[in-house]
């Protein structure tokens, strides 16, 4: 079973001192880190990256035997025709 509560990627101090001394050529202070910790979700759109993901990794194109190409779906261990391009 899955766990859905298993977190699958996080951004942590480290990460954002790192991108501060590299923008601002210093770290962070306390109350700097606790205002991006508060705004950091709002600037990212998850959604989007979820869905980027999912389409670059899969979503496939796959030859037939007629040599068109079919872009197919990942669905419960098995792939779907969803369109064909020429």
């Amino acid at each position: 079973m899955i766990d859905t509560s298993k977190i699958i990627y996080s951004i942590n101090i480290e990460d954002v001192q790192n991108v501060a001394e590299e923008e601002l050529e210093r770290k962070l202070t306390k109350k700097e880190l606790e205002i991006i910790e508060d705004k950091l979700g709002d600037h990212i759109d998850w959604y989007s990256a979820i869905d980027t993901a999912i389409q670059s990794e899969i979503l496939h194109l796959h030859q037939n035997e007629t040599g068109r190409f079919i872009v197919q779906k990942a669905k419960k261990g098995t792939f779907k025709e969803v369109r064909k391009e020429k």
